[in-house]
């Protein structure tokens, strides 16, 4: 690791690339140039911070950023055969950083544990920022925002309106403001920690999303368990409680969660019409899906090509469901399918092996948030494609290389 010595000789270099990552998170909830702007300040200043020379060695050395990486050759290769070549561009372009920021984090020791926990507090209040920014719009018209529950609307939200990336951001920033309580003993920051916990779990009922609530819930419920084998503590059981009694107290208290639960349930009711429904939410995810299934089988040597995978889900509608509507025509609901459809078997299979491969990182792979935080990202893509949008893409490379990075650094002081 790089010495203190040295860290406080790049002084300016160290708070730059502070100042950049925390303005990296405030444009990824609310100004999408910012993040794009601070992003590329972020891929300079890491490299004046590590020689390139040593930037490849670190890279290569490591199965963990290759892993990575491939991500992005993946959708590189199927170039090849993608008949559409701009569309293949436009889906380069968005997983550049899938690439791009492995590099910069390789061989990075410009900061000690105690940057990444300031860093990483300020990213869980700028999270808070962004709820509080949607409860006031919430607030505005509160009987027009619970109604349109009943018809699969959702609250206003940062990150551009991306309500599911939003709802997993706020997962994962209560699994990082548990390992910080965890970390910060003794600490004036532990107070506020403890204040943020609270408003982030109830507006993540109040926000109803299923995949931040899952997330929330399976990480937490993974956490009980383990620190129940780990410590032998029975105070692990009152969060079991509590975790039992917050979707009751949030079906009683929060109009939205009740709402989007009946919705649910009348959404399931289409579904077992095993038929197309206009504006069904599940009942067109699970006809997306059977769409990559049905390209997985009929091309699953190569795939059709990222650039393609548009244009054949498409083709599938109209021969299926020829008078289905247009928005209802949707990619494949599960970066699995979506891998499968443009890569055949070799994508699905690549794409599973580099899911999988952080949870075998050999100095963390016995880290409890670690392999949350992995999991909560593996358990977002089975029904959602998070890696086809730029927020989403932006969030898996740039939190997951942080953790990487944040955690490889507190254990080696």
């Amino acid at each position: 690791m790089q010495s203190s010595f040295s860290i406080k000789q790049n002084g300016w270099l160290v708070i730059a690339l502070q100042a950049v990552i925390i303005a990296m998170f405030a444009g990824l909830l609310f100004s999408r140039a910012l993040l794009s702007v601070c992003m590329v300040a972020f891929v300079l200043l890491s490299f004046m911070a590590t020689r390139p020379v040593k930037k490849i060695k670190a890279f290569f050395s490591s199965y963990f950023f290759l892993s990575m990486a491939f991500l992005f050759l993946v959708v590189a290769i199927t170039g090849f055969w993608s008949s559409d070549q701009q569309k293949w561009m436009d889906v380069m372009r968005i997983k550049l950083p899938l690439i791009i920021l492995p590099f910069c984090f390789a061989g990075f020791r410009m900061f000690t544990a105690e940057h990444w926990r300031k860093i990483m507090f300020v990213f869980i209040w700028i999270v808070v920022a962004g709820v509080l920014w949607s409860c006031w719009w919430y607030l505005q018209d509160m009987k027009t925002a619970q109604a349109g529950y009943l018809k699969a609307g959702v609250l206003k939200t940062p990150l551009g309106q991306d309500h599911i990336r939003f709802s997993l951001l706020i997962a994962l920033a209560i699994i990082t403001s548990g390992y910080l309580l965890a970390v910060l003993s003794n600490n004036p920051f532990r107070k506020a920690i403890f204040f943020a916990i609270p408003v982030l779990v109830v507006y993540l009922h109040l926000l109803a999303v299923r995949t931040g609530l899952l997330v929330f819930y399976l990480s937490t419920l993974i956490f009980v368990f383990w620190y129940l084998l780990k410590t032998k503590r029975p105070k692990a059981v009152v969060l079991l409680v509590l975790l039992v009694l917050l979707p009751v107290m949030a079906f009683i208290y929060l109009p939205t969660f009740k709402n989007r639960l009946y919705y649910i349930r009348y959404d399931f009711s289409l579904l077992q019409k095993n038929d197309y429904t206009p504006g069904s939410n599940d009942g067109n995810r699970l006809l997306s899906i059977r769409a990559g299934w049905e390209s997985l089988q009929t091309h699953p040597l190569i795939g059709v090509g990222f650039g393609d995978v548009r244009n054949e889900t498409d083709g599938w509608y109209n021969t299926h469901y020829p008078g289905m509507n247009k928005l209802d025509k949707i990619l494949p609901s599960s970066e699995w399918m979506i891998h499968g459809a443009a890569a055949g078997w070799p994508g699905f299979v690549i794409f599973s092996l580099c899911m999988l491969s952080a949870f075998f990182v050999p100095q963390l792979k016995k880290q409890i948030a670690w392999r949350l935080i992995n999991l909560s990202f593996l358990l977002s893509y089975l029904f959602d494609i998070g890696l086809e949008v730029q927020y989403g893409v932006f969030m898996h490379a740039f939190l997951i290389l942080a953790w990487h990075n944040w955690l490889t650094t507190e254990n080696s002081q």
